[in-house]
Parts: C-alpha cells; structure tokens; sequence
C-alpha cells in the first residue's frame, strides 16, 4: 500500500489505462485518469445514428482472455458477453452449403481440434491433412524466440506444405482476424501466441466471445462506475500537451491544468506515447513510429427483414470476412455488420462503394438478402485499430519501465508478448501499475536507508 498522499495519473482511458487506474486505486493510491475523448473505452465505443446504437466496429473475446473477462466481471457486465459453448464457425462460400469449422466437445488440446480440421469442408481432404500436421507443428514454435519474430507466418506455412488454397480458405481467415495483417505480412511469433494460446492449449480457450451490448455499455459507462465507486477521478475531455519532472517527482500538463504526480502511466498509442514521453525517460521513443498501423473498416446494413440466422459467420471466396448479427432486440428487421481487417484497401474507399459493394456481397451469400430492401447503410474506420503486427516489430516494442523512475507505459502496443488484442491492453495495463508499485517501494527504501 502507498501513503496516503501519494497520486499517480493515467493518461488514456483505454483498456490499459482503465485497468491501470483499477490497481493503482486498490493500491491505495490517489488517481486521476485524463482522457482526452468525451468518454472511457478507447477505440471501443458507441454512438448514435438516426436513434439506432452503432458500434464503431465489431469486437470479440475468447474464453482464453481472462484478463479482460476478469476486468468485465469486476464492473458488473461479464453476463453481457455471449461465449460459446464450444468453438464453432460457420463458414460462407457464394453458391456452396455452409462448412463448419467446429471443434470437438471433450477430446483434451489439441487434439480438440481434429473434428475442426478433418471435418472443413471448404478444403480439399488433401488439405485438411496438411493443414492438421501443419498446426502440430505450430504448437511447438516458441512465441518468445527472437528468430521467429523476424519470420513471416506464410513463409513459415508455405515451408510446412500449406498450398495457397489452404492458407487462403482457413490460415488467412483466422490470421487476418486476428493480426489485422494477412499471414505473408505477419509475424510468425504473433501468429504462434494466438494459435497456441487459442487453439492448441486447452480445448475451451479459442471459444468466441461476442457482447451482446452495446461497446459503450460494456466499457464507458461501467468503467466509469466502477472507477467513481473507487475515488478516481475521471477526466474526459482532458487532454494532456505535456509530461515533465518536477522536483523528484512528475507533472503533468493539460491545456488547462496541471498536476504533481509521483507517478504517470502513459496508456495512449505509440503514435501519442511518442511525443508525450519525455526523451530521456526513452531515447528509443522515435522509433515507436516503426511500429505503423493496421485499419479495420466495418461496413453497417440495415434490412427490412431477416436474412440470416447466424449469429455471426465468416466468408470465404468472398470479399466479406467476418459478418456479425447485431440486431437489437425490439429492432425490426436485421442489422448485419461486415468486419474487415487488413483493409488497407477498404480504408481508402468511398462510403457509397464500399455500401453498394458489400451489400451486393450479403446478397450473395445470403439468398434471402436479394428481395430484402436495405434500410439504412453506413460504414466506419478505424485507420489505426492497430500496430502493424508485422515481421520485426517485437524490437521495437518497449518495455513498460522508462528510464524516469514512476513514468511507466501501458498499452496493447507495448513488450507484452501478446499481439494487439483487448487482452493485451488489459494486461499491459496491469503491469503498468506493478511497475508502479514496485517503482514506488524502491523509492520509500532508499528514503528510508538515507
């Protein structure tokens, strides 16, 4: 525990300075959490359009996120999430019967997985059995290696015997969703922490989580509940211009204010962590630019009546990737979201094409969409959901200590050993306030000694 007087300021209101904020107040610390948009949550949040609730774009958990899953428990909304009870992902093709890839009930990891593999039907048998071998073989590529980070994930499929007609109907569908790259531009370390963490560990961990809420009720409001309830101060609106010393401890600076802290998590992306941190605090911090971004676009439909019964489904042979059902539960017809990650392309695109286009693909893979009017169509971007979780990036990635003792980082883009998902902000989060507290504990003993 610190004393009473010591205050600590979370810059960012994202899940890793939600989380940050949480410990840091269990601690005994006096918080502040400055947030420079008009509510908690980061990138994931709500807004209203034409009196319907609209996600800016569509996430999903899996069981294995126990961090984060922990964090919704602790504000009260863990039964807004909808998990699966066993992995299983319909998989759309134009024209041909939905196949499954659905993974075994009981059998222990990672055999699970052979009903999945062995029973996918958008693949050829002589695929199926490749692509078997091929994920047993990924069991045993170490995440943490430093050789694997600079490896691409289809360089390493390719020399594990995967055609281009596997990667194209299963590796890239999984990677692209869950790297925001395609597996030619993606880190084979990265891909290795999902597949073994989701996949091939325990037989339950790479089942789908999807909120059955709005984002903004699963993480704004209650966050700001929570953290309310705990004496935080939460500061949206407030965006911080500058982080300074001051004495022997910290400032920090908003247009308006500023505060002495003995602490600062810094719980912003790379691109504002850069310009925030002071250089002698990280004279690596230019390089955090390296680390680029990756888009996700999110095409919204709204249609007369249902067309689908899936909950949600991904698409081969197709341009959609991953189509959700959000459809509210006193809301006519149906309201389908189409996710894209990797959408280098999709970003640079106009609303009205991108509409026409995909509503064109639904129809495609939905035969009741093609008499069904659309009522309303709307898209939104995320130019920068992520960091660019290509080749190399795990150098770039610092650590969440600086070299300016209570001026620690947080956030999904830094050295957590997870790629960029909820799960690894929640974490760096976590670990932003033990380096606090371990800071913290230092500081009081060399006091004490002197």
């Amino acid at each position: 525990m610190t004393g009473p007087t010591e205050r600590a300021v979370v810059v960012g209101g994202g899940l890793a300075g939600i989380s940050a904020a949480l410990q840091l107040a269990d601690r005994g610390w006096e918080v502040s959490l400055l947030e420079a948009r008009p509510r908690l949550g980061g990138a994931t949040y709500s807004f209203d359009r034409d009196g319907r609730t609209v996600d800016t774009g569509q996430h999903v958990l899996l069981r294995c996120y126990a961090q984060h899953r922990a964090l919704l428990a602790r504000m009260g909304v863990a039964s807004a999430l909808e998990i699966q009870d066993r992995l299983s992902i319909p998989v759309l093709r134009p024209g041909s019967a939905p196949a499954a890839f659905r993974r075994g009930r009981t059998a222990p990891a990672p055999l699970h997985l052979l009903p999945a593999l062995l029973g996918y039907t958008a693949m050829s048998v002589r695929d199926r059995l490749a692509v078997t071998r091929a994920a047993l073989a990924l069991y045993s590529v170490d995440p943490d290696a430093p050789e694997n980070d600079v490896e691409s994930f289809g360089g390493w499929l390719r020399r594990h015997g995967q055609r281009q007609a596997a990667i194209d109907r299963l590796w890239s569908l999984l990677c692209v969703a869950a790297l925001n790259l395609p597996p030619d531009d993606a880190s084979l370390a990265l891909a290795a922490r999902v597949f073994r963490t989701a996949l091939l560990h325990k037989n339950s961990s790479g089942d789908i989580a999807v909120p059955g809420v709005p984002l903004s009720q699963l993480h704004d409001v209650p966050a700001r509940r929570t953290l309310q309830r705990l004496g935080v101060r939460c500061g949206v609106g407030e965006r911080v211009v500058e982080i300074g010393t001051h004495g022997s401890g910290l400032v920090v600076r908003t247009a308006d204010a500023e505060t002495d802290a003995a602490a600062v998590v810094v719980a912003v992306p790379h691109r504002q962590a850069s310009r925030l941190v002071p250089g002698r605090a990280a004279p690596d911090r230019d390089r955090w630019q390296q680390l680029g971004s990756s888009p996700i676009v999110n095409v919204h439909v709204w249609f007369d009546r249902r067309v689908t019964t899936h909950r949600f489904a991904a698409a081969v042979d197709s341009p959609v990737q991953w189509v959700f059902d959000r459809t509210g539960r006193h809301e006519d017809g149906q309201y389908l979201v189409v996710s894209l990650s990797a959408a280098d392309e999709p970003i640079t695109r106009r609303t009205e094409s991108l509409c026409r286009d995909y509503v064109e693909a639904l129809r495609q893979l939905f035969p009741a969409a093609r008499s069904a009017q659309v009522v309303d169509a709307c898209v939104t971007r995320e130019p920068h959901a992520t960091f660019r979780q290509k080749p190399g990036t795990a150098v770039l990635r610092p650590q969440t200590t600086t070299q300016v003792p209570g001026l620690v980082l947080a956030g999904a883009w830094t050295a957590t050993g997870w790629p960029d998902t909820t799960e690894g902000a929640v974490l760096s989060g976590l670990a932003a306030a033990r380096a606090v507290g371990s800071v913290t504990t230092r500081r009081l003993d060399s006091e004490v000694s002197a």
